[in-house]
């Protein structure tokens, strides 16, 4: 597929490609910028706003391990096959929260979309991986990124446009970006296409035609997807990390026979995963010697600790990490080495960002220091983000890129769940507690509807009693999940020390026309 992307594509196409990249990724943080805004008016309609977290956790894992099989899809049967269906997937999750009217139509949405957004980026990042030599990949890789840093302005003013009193609401909100994305992904889903077929004409791309049966077929691509590896790891994640959220709503607590069962299961099931990979699937996904490749594995679990401690810290701060992160590949394009920038700078900053916050992230605190703290944060995550991509890049053969990607995405969206999941159980067994404590004696009765409900929430206004109750339960759940992530983050330190001090200069190209 490499072979036939650099000697099929002129530059006028690979330009227009990166242009049309560019601006879908530019939609795309817009809609998720809004939706960041938009989702607890969402949930709080249904009263069910505690519930989210369990569904959040379900899509993150499901969307992150989607793209294991989705590496395969598009080696084969093709990058344009495997970007209209993640499309297609994106665009039924944006119409079902459009039209949803419970939570139960939420949480599919969320899986639906999440399988498409997380896909169709992976499919995105594959194809500029395939079109840059290393040395120069990082910057692309940024630049395509580079649209999340003016829609931080953008957003804010989005949302409330659409939640104004006199503004079409929040599902026309979902519904508006559901045009628009079939918009700007259509044009280069048929440049794709383009480039494809006419890389079949001239004998680059060649599709065996198979004999096999239909029972045959399934069982070919259950081996060569590696199902049952993926099924025993989405099984173990989610029996282990669901408790964390459902616990609350269990008599017993964590001394619920379910909630232990689950736990008990979900480890069994890992271990087993693990035995499965090592010693009895007949084709596993990555070869097990690259899996365990100390420079491959401490950026997977970099990958993985970032998002903990990003979800359980500052939601949504991942928009902000791509603003620095041209500035991070440029150093490593003069320098020729990524290691000295994630050891020196990314960890130790992000660690001081996310503990000054525990002081900081709390309602009598002055805004400005919180931004002080997201600064940092924002700075050297974005640097992290693009030397662990470079990390898994330069220890893996081209062969192996999708795959190495594939994992190393994987391991973000476990980071994302493992963090949704803590946030959920710090957010369940603190708010409702101290809520009830600090509400004064004419709201104390409402508790149960100003915990689900954001719109309860803002109705007192500042500086009542009831909201500054309100405001120090939440600066108590900051506090607690805060010292969470900066302890999850001393695991960064040794992700990055074991990795392999790859000098990126000193890689050779396949031929073709490559950035």
């Amino acid at each position: 597929m490499l072979r036939a992307i650099a000697n099929v594509w002129s530059t006028s196409h690979m330009i227009v490609a990166y242009i049309l990249i560019f601006i879908i990724n530019f939609v795309q943080a817009m809609q998720q910028g809004m939706s960041f805004s938009l989702t607890p008016y969402l949930t709080s309609s249904f009263s069910l706003d505690s519930l989210t977290a369990t569904t959040s956790i379900m899509s993150s894992l499901i969307g992150g391990i989607f793209k294991l099989p989705l590496a395969k899809i598009l080696d084969i049967w093709g990058r344009p096959q495997g970007f209209a269906l993640m499309v297609l997937c994106m665009l039924r999750g944006l119409i079902m929260m459009a039209g949803c009217q419970n939570v139960q139509t939420y949480a599919a949405a969320q899986v639906f979309y999440w399988v498409g957004y997380n896909g169709m980026s992976y499919t995105l990042g594959i194809f500029v991986a395939d079109t840059s030599s290393l040395k120069n990949r990082g910057f692309m890789f940024a630049f395509i990124s580079s649209p999340y840093i003016a829609i931080v302005w953008i957003t804010g003013p989005m949302a409330k446009a659409f939640l104004a009193v006199d503004g079409p609401g929040w599902r026309w909100g979902y519904g508006t970006f559901t045009i628009v994305v079939f918009a700007v992904t259509f044009p280069l889903y048929a440049l794709f296409m383009w480039n494809y077929r006419k890389a079949k004409n001239m004998g680059l791309i060649v599709n065996h035609k198979s004999n096999r049966t239909f029972l045959e077929l399934v069982k070919y691509y259950t081996i060569e997807f590696d199902l049952a590896g993926i099924f025993l790891l989405a099984i173990g994640l989610a029996l282990f990390l669901l408790p964390f959220s459902l616990y609350s709503y269990q008599g017993d607590g964590w001394k619920s026979s379910m909630i232990i069962c689950m736990l008990v299961f979900g480890v069994v099931f890992l271990i087993v995963f693990a035995l499965y990979e090592k010693f009895i699937a007949p084709k596993t996904f990555i070869p097990f010697d690259l899996l365990v490749d100390r420079t491959v594995m401490g950026a997977c679990v970099l990958a993985a600790v970032l998002f903990v401690s990003f979800l359980q810290v500052v939601n949504g701060l991942s928009i902000t990490k791509a603003t620095y992160a041209l500035v991070t590949e440029v150093s490593i394009r003069w320098t020729g080495r990524f290691k000295w920038l994630a050891l020196y700078f990314g960890v130790p900053v992000t660690i001081l960002g996310v503990a000054l916050m525990a002081n900081f992230r709390q309602p009598d605190v002055h805004i400005g220091y919180v931004v002080m703290c997201q600064i940092f944060i924002a700075f050297s995550g974005g640097t992290l983000v693009i030397c662990e991509q470079m990390a898994v890049m330069a220890a893996a053969s081209h062969q192996h890129l999708a795959v190495v990607l594939a994992v190393e995405a994987m391991f973000s969206s476990i980071g994302g769940a493992i963090g949704s999941t803590v946030a959920a159980a710090v957010w369940r067994g603190v708010f409702p507690k101290r809520l009830q404590r600090y509400l004064p004696e004419e709201s104390k009765a409402d508790w149960a509807t100003i915990y689900r409900s954001i719109t309860a929430q803002l109705s007192y206004p500042k500086g009542t009693a009831t909201r500054h109750a309100i405001e120090r339960a939440y600066g108590d759940v900051q506090k607690y999940m805060i010292a969470g992530g900066s302890s999850v983050l001393v695991l960064a330190i040794i992700s990055v020390v074991v990795w392999r001090d790859i000098k990126v200069k000193d890689f050779k190209q396949a031929k073709g026309r490559v950035v």
